[in-house]
This record gives C-alpha cells, structure tokens and sequence, in this order.
C-alpha cells in the first residue's frame, strides 16, 4: 500500500488549527493538510481593529449560528456568530488577550487533564508570546521570542477610559500594569492581539511563515463532510469543494480544531458519540461516546449603556466629519481611534467580600451602540459608554448535536443558561458589580443618565428580568470535547487523543474541562501549541515501538 500523501490532516484554519500547523510543520519534513471552509482574511475590515462590529454579523465570514430558545432567558435565540474564514474567531473577534487565572488550570488537572495545571501551561503561554509594551519614554519595547504579537495600546485609547480606572479604584479593586498576565483580582487596560495598528490574528502569527514551508497544504473554502475510519483508528476524512467530493488519508492522525460547535458536530456526523441520538438520525454508530457534545459551557454577560457628560468614541465614530478625520490618520499612521479595539478597560473582580477567587470580568468601553436584530451594532451619535459584566465560572453545562446526518445543516446548540443557582446568583452579582462602577464618583460625576436598562428600573426583580430579556453570549463556548479521566465523563485523554479510538484528536476549545474565567482566545492557542508538541513526542515514541516490533 503506497504512503498516504499527508501525515496529518487538520480540520479549521482558526486559532487552534493556524497554531498547531505551525509547530508540525516546523521541520520541513512532517506532511500536513489543513482544511478550512471559510475564505480569505485579506479585508480591510478584519485588519483594522476597530472592524470588529463591521465583521459581526457578516455572513462570509461567519457561520453565523442561533441557539435555540431558552425559557430562562426569556425564550430568545441568541446569536452565536463563530468565525468561517482563515484565522477563525481569531479574525473576527474583539482582540482582547487574557490567559486566565491559575485556579483554571489547576481545576482542569483535577478534573481528569493530566498534565495541564497553571505550572504546566504558564511556560507554554510564554513561548507563543511577543509582547510590545512601552516604555517610560513612550517608545515601543518587544519582549518574548514568541510568533504571536500581544500589544499595549494605552497610548491609543479614548481618554475617557481613564474614568473607568478611577471608579475601579473607587471601588476598591488593585490596579495591574499587565492585565493578560495578572494572576488574581486586578482593573487594567486590556492587551490586544494587535501589531502596528492592524489586527494579528492566530493567521498572521502562526499560518503565514507556516505557508512558507513546502510540507503544508492549505485548502480553503472547504465543507468537511465526516472523518472515515478502518476499524477503531482514523484513516482519512472526506470533504466538499464546490460540487466536488474530496477523500484523503493521513498516515498518522485526523486533528479536528473546527471548535466547540463544530468538532463535536464533525464526530457525531463520523458517528462518534450518543449512539441512540446518531441512531435516530440515520447516522451508523461507529463508536458509543456519549459525552461528545455534551459539556458546553459559555459566558453569558450583561451590558448597561449610559450617556456621558464628556466626550467619548462616539463624538468620534458617530458621527461623519471627525469619523473621516480618524480614518485618514489611520490610513497614514495606523494610529488613532480606529486602531484600537472596542474593549479597553476591565479586570477580575470579587463580587462580594467572602468570595476567595475573582468571580468576575468586567468589560469598559469609552462607545455606546445596541445591537441590531440581525446582529449590527449602531452607534449612539451622542457621548456615551457600556459597563459589561459575567460570571467568570459558570457551572451551567449545556450541549451541541446535530440536527440530522447533512453536514450542511446547522447544528443544535442548547447553552442551558441559568440552570444552577450559582449562575442565578451570579446573574445577580454582575447587576451589582455595574450599579456599583457607575455609582462611583469617578463616573457618577460624569453621567447624565443611564439609558439601558430604563432608569426606571431599580429593584432587583426589575432588574433581573431584564438580565433575562438581554444579556447574551461574549462567544466562549468551550468544553463540548472535553479532557477528563474516561469515557464515563469525557471525550478526550490528556493528550487530547478521543477515548477508544486510535489516530484521532481534537485540539480546540472543545477540549476544555471547564471555561476559563476571562477571554478563551489565548488559552485556546496555548492548548494548541503544548498539543503540537505531544503529537510530535507520540509520533516519536510510536516510531521507536515500531522499530522495536520489527528488530531481530
């Protein structure tokens, strides 16, 4: 039999997928494929940071997802848009760069994740990292060999983001220079994946000097249909171009990085997962995995909008003289307003004085818009600014399945919101963590009103329906494939390899244990990275095996 063309095939250029081909490929030799259904990220409104409401709803690059009607939020199906395009989410997100706490790491090894505590990982976010801070003179500074660039942009944002730093301190809550690295409660300016004023997702950093290597393959635009099998190891996959139907074999394993919507989408499709729900959807059970899909966990966030007294973004982007004045100095300099993006300030918070851990993000952004029913954002013409709460650890799990055996169709999401008296609570905690930001004298002094909820609306029921009548994801979904201790719980072992089966890994947010507390961005490429490096160590444990197998 003639060597299979790749040694492995890859499954979505995103943020897992662009990072764990970079390190595969890095020797020249090892052959790879990687398969993406969305197109190219060469626009100008993925480049420039603040496009990040542009892309939002855009349906080329976006699956452009619903889940479906949840009682505890008022029976709405809230818009889960997940990027379809080079660079995944990573090209279409708000850049915002956030580790995680250590406890997040720590309580993944407890459930099950050998090898994946904060002391195992923190050295792997290390490494991916190229820092650009700036100094006390103001001059840009680099710090880390790492390929994936994390910025300051201080320097850049809306002066009446310093407000929210003030109230922070009103508040009562630690200051931190660096807030993607801060290891407890602490308010700072977020970092952002942004190099010299231009958006650099998972693509820029990691997929571009692999697509210099002649051992990569890149083929985009490309539906995959399911993962084919010989017995219980993975050969090969099939996939759609166009009308045309692709098959190809991998001589060492099948890498699904599609996302916690999708990977477990592609499985069960392959017939991997609940038999009775494959069963009854006309798709043959290959292998009974019952916890592929199931597992799904999420932030869920709320957001006040109040008009300032000062001037903000809006008296900038919303309206169009000073709007075309920051796009022609963006366009000479990449600085300015549009070179930064929306989210600014925030930080882990502790909702109450007896809570041990941060239990909260907050999100401040110096622009008042609401969202449009397809998705939009629209801008408040007027001065104005958002506070954005959630819980950082929900313990809500919901579930992804398919709806039936046409990989064309889309998948059912049910994020089961609210369904454990912690988020409840939390729920509640959020609501007190803004009113208590906006009832500081840093921006009582500079608010004329709260627009959103109505003003009229102060008791706590008040305020809790409307939680449930808006609040809506900030697009983490994670642990659909979770690493645990067995199948009984899990999908995948330590090394992400999928229980049962051999030649077969899924290397995405899908692998979580449990949602981090921030941001899912960077733990997601820092998952991909320490995987690379496993897949790479196995491959060369299974060749020295076999040497032994065959030695006289």
């Amino acid at each position: 039999m003639p060597d299979p063309t790749f040694d492995y095939i890859v499954v979505g250029a995103g943020s897992a997928g662009c990072a764990l081909v970079e390190r595969l490929t890095r020797d020249g030799k090892t052959r790879v494929l990687l398969i993406e259904a969305g197109g190219s990220d060469r626009r100008f409104w993925i480049k420039v940071p603040i496009g990040y409401g542009v892309n939002f709803a855009n349906p080329r690059l976006n699956w452009g997802y619903h889940a479906e009607a949840e009682e505890t939020l008022n029976g709405r199906r809230i818009y889960w848009p997940r990027g379809k395009v080079i660079g995944g989410s990573s090209s279409i997100n708000a850049m915002a760069y956030m580790r995680g706490l250590p406890h997040d790491f720590d309580d993944w090894e407890a459930a099950g994740a050998t090898g994946w505590s904060w002391a195992a990982v923190q050295p792997a976010f290390d490494r991916i990292e190229r820092r650009l801070e700036r100094s006390a003179d103001g001059k840009p500074r680099e710090q880390g060999a790492g390929l994936l660039t994390i910025s300051d942009l201080r320097d850049q944002m809306n002066p009446f983001s310093q407000r929210f730093l003030a109230a922070a301190q009103d508040c009562g809550w630690p200051a931190c220079d660096d807030l993607s690295r801060t290891l407890g409660e602490s308010v700072g300016y977020y970092r952002s994946t942004v190099r010299h004023g231009l958006r650099f997702s998972a693509a820029d950093a990691f997929l571009t000097p692999a697509r210099r290597r002649p051992n990569l393959q890149v083929v985009s635009n490309a539906m995959v249909e399911r993962v084919l099998f010989d017995g219980s190891r993975a050969t090969g996959l099939t996939y759609r171009v166009g009308d045309q139907t692709m098959h190809v074999t991998a001589g060492r394993e099948i890498i699904l990085c599609a996302g916690a919507v999708n990977s477990p989408k592609l499985l069960q499709l392959s017939g991997v997962g609940p038999a009775s729900l494959l069963r009854g959807l006309g798709v043959t059970p290959l292998h009974h995995l019952p916890e592929v899909g199931r597992g799904l966990q999420d932030h869920l966030a709320i957001s006040y909008m109040y008009r300032a007294t000062q001037p903000t973004l809006n008296n900038i982007l919303g309206r169009v003289p000073p709007r075309l004045l920051a796009g022609v100095r963006y366009l000479m300099t990449r600085r300015g307003p549009l070179s930064v993006p929306v989210n600014q300030v925030g930080g882990y918070v502790q909702s109450t004085p007896d809570t041990t851990r941060p239990d909260m993000q907050i999100y401040c952004n110096p622009l008042s818009y609401w969202n449009a029913p397809d998705g939009r954002p629209l801008l408040d013409r007027d001065p104005g600014y958002l506070l954005c709460a959630q819980l950082c650890r929900p313990t809500s799990r919901g579930e992804i399945t398919i709806r039936s055996a046409d990989p064309r169709a889309a998948p059912l999401i049910r994020p089961n919101s609210l369904a454990t008296p912690y988020d409840q609570m939390g729920a509640r905690r959020a609501i007190d963590i803004i009113n208590r930001l906006a009832t500081s004298p840093a921006l009582a002094g500079v608010t004329q009103a709260r627009l959103i909820p109505d003003p009229g609306q102060t008791d706590t029921d008040a305020l809790m329906d409307d939680f449930r009548q808006r609040a809506s994801t900030v697009f983490h979904p994670t642990s659909t494939c979770r690493m645990g201790h067995g199948p009984a719980d899990s999908v995948l072992d330590g090394r992400l390899r999928v229980h049962g089966l051999s030649g077969l890994r899924v290397v995405d947010s899908a692998a979580f244990p449990a949602v981090t507390s921030g941001n899912t961005n960077a733990p997601t490429i820092m998952l991909a990275t320490r995987a690379a490096e496993m897949i790479l160590e196995d491959a060369i444990t299974g060749a020295d095996k076999r040497r032994l197998a065959h030695a006289p």
